[in-house]
């Protein structure tokens, strides 16, 4: 109790200032002791049944360093984080079951089908007669993990099968969908369902609330990812170091790197500062941020704190550095490491090839590959892909394709970012397609930052009917475009000056209750407006040109009725003027 006490202590100003930015229509997880609160929960899950409006709209959090997903793919995939995946808990099966594959596509269909029309879709949906299953669940919810409102429609609805019941994952990829669509609320709705106040069996994990602390960390809601790591005491799991440790990678992971290392230092008397900590920061400083510097004074400290470093350490240092493009900073610490007698492993020979390679050093990077080979380290595909990015970043094509035969021939299967690499350099768009064509045949399926990246590609080449291509069969494959799909597409459409179809699908964008952008949304207000403003003096100018023409002809007609008039008068003048004698003076 005093552990918790003096965490509570040390973390109070980091819970206040977060609660200042705090949504009260939240649910705190420190709430759950609350009976009141947990009837409440209960309800929402029943109301949910029938309305999708079970979360408030969330506000807008602005992602720190928000960057395209080319400029967020790191150089060196082995960055040595142990974190997962961001959609690990909503990954489908690779299913073999033909029935299943055309059910889970049956299903996909119909929400998909009926995505702008929420009663529809569960109509729909109620009168499918699939078989439900845990395998099938799964793969439906990884197909639409980007239409949360798709997601939970079919998540309910299975979940009132006959002779079906959510496991720990469906409910784990459930939550991490509401997760990182922000809506909070559901998710910890779900989660007080997964306690089994009604059946006694409690479903919640550890990793359940480690889903939450990762979501909330990945929109910078450092107070409520303090929040639910004190929710381990209330659910009655152990809050030791390992879990702190988890709390620090997963505000790393999402480069709040300053606030773990605040926290590190702030809780140093209960959870004292070791090498994995440390570690785990110099990571997030290294490896997600990419500062050398900050990196450089962790590292400082930790050798003035007496911490020895190990070979996790220098492989973020050594993978820091070749990012950095610095080759002398990468071979004088990998020198200095063998003088330590810390034997390199696989990460740290896969930084140190990158950046040989990066320095254009392609014979030596070969050649450490095979002292790596002979120290009984095995190359994998991220060491292939450490040789092959960085030869096509410098356009070296032909050697970067040698390295890529030599890679299957070992009967290595590349990766997406394997092919990442090679479709940045292409320049036209029949190699884009033929390269799509043979990536599918090896066995390797496109990804959402497959097609962002390309059909950022082809707006910057003009090709719009490429774009819509890849629009439409990016959906034809069972993925569900999310936020940053449709931000890429819209800027591309906008620049192209195709404004009305730019609108058109942010219209669809916010329909689908993904957060707006705000940039976007000030470019498609202005042009509104202008439009507004055009049609309104458009009109108002047809208007005074209908009505000019109808002054002209009066005009015209008031000069020669006035001429007329005014001839007569001057005939009558003079006709008076003779009859009286006078002398008429035309001036």
């Amino acid at each position: 109790m005093q552990g918790i006490r003096t965490i509570r202590c040390n973390l109070s100003r980091f819970a206040i200032l977060a609660r200042t930015h705090l949504n009260l229509s939240h649910f705190e997880p420190t709430l759950f002791a609350n009976p009141t609160v947990e009837r409440t929960l209960s309800s929402k899950i029943s109301i949910a049944l029938f309305s999708f409006s079970t979360s408030r709209p969330e506000t807008p959090i602005t992602p720190k360093n928000l960057k395209g997903p080319e400029e967020c793919s790191s150089d060196n995939e082995d960055n040595g984080s142990d974190m997962d995946n961001d959609d690990d808990d909503v990954r489908g099966l690779n299913l073999i079951d033909d029935g299943l594959i055309q059910d889970a596509k049956t299903i996909v269909s119909i929400l998909q089908e009926s995505s702008d029309n929420r009663v529809e879709m569960k109509n729909k949906i109620e009168q499918c007669v699939v078989k439900v299953s845990q395998d099938l669940v799964l793969e439906v919810l990884s197909r639409v993990r980007n239409d949360w409102e798709a997601s939970f429609t079919f998540f309910l609805w299975a979940s009132r099968q006959p002779g079906y019941a959510h496991s720990v994952r469906e409910y784990h990829s459930m939550i991490s969908i509401l997760g990182k669509m922000r809506k909070f609320d559901t998710a910890w709705a779900l989660i007080d369902e997964m306690r089994g106040v009604k059946t006694g069996v409690s479903l919640v994990t550890p990793q359940t609330l480690l889903i939450m602390i990762r979501k909330y960390c990945a929109v910078h809601d450092v107070g409520r990812a303090i929040n639910t790591f004190y929710a381990y005491k209330r659910f009655k799991f152990d809050m030791e170091i390992d879990e702190f440790q988890s709390l620090l990678s997963a505000l790393c992971r999402y480069k709040n790197v300053q606030d773990a290392e605040q926290l590190m230092y702030c809780n140093k008397a209960v959870f004292p500062l070791n090498l994995k900590s440390f570690n785990i920061v110099l990571n997030g400083w290294c490896n997600l941020i990419g500062s050398p510097r900050e990196a450089e004074r962790v590292w400082r400290d930790m050798s003035k704190r007496g911490i020895r470093f190990d070979v996790v350490s220098y492989a973020s240092m050594l993978s820091c550095y070749s990012k950095a493009g610095s080759l002398y900073r990468v071979l004088r610490l990998y020198k200095r490491m063998q003088q330590m007698g810390i034997e390199p492993d696989r990460k740290v020979y896969n930084a140190v090839i990158h950046a040989l390679a990066k320095g254009r050093l392609v014979n030596e990077a070969f050649n450490l590959m095979k002292t790596m080979e002979e120290k009984g380290v095995v190359p994998t595909i991220v060491t292939y892909n450490s040789l092959i990015k960085p030869l096509c970043r410098a356009k070296k094509v032909d050697e970067a394709k040698d390295v890529f035969d030599d890679m299957l021939k070992r009967s290595i299967s590349p990766t997406i970012r394997t092919y990442h690499a090679f479709f940045r350099i292409l320049r036209t768009g029949e190699e884009v397609f033929a390269l799509l064509e043979k990536m599918r045949k090896m066995g390797c399926q496109p990804i959402n930052d497959t097609y962002i990246m390309l059909i950022r590609k082809f707006c910057r080449w003009r090709q719009l009917e490429n774009v819509f291509k890849l629009w439409d069969e990016m959906k034809e494959n069972g993925i569900s475009p999310d936020r940053s799909s449709y931000i890429v597409l819209i800027h591309g459409l906008f620049l192209n000056g195709e404004l009305d179809a730019a609108h058109k699908y942010y219209t669809e964008m916010k329909e689908r209750q993904l957060l707006p952008e705000p940039k976007i949304d000030e470019m498609l207000q202005t042009w509104l407006s202008n439009k507004q403003m055009a049609e309104s003096q458009t009109t108002e100018s047809r208007t005074n040109e209908l009505d000019c023409s109808q002054s002209c002809e009066q005009t015209r007609d008031i000069p020669k009725r006035s001429h007329e008039r005014n001839f007569l008068r001057l005939a009558e003048t003079r006709k008076v003027v003779r009859e009286r004698g006078f002398s008429l003076w035309e001036p």
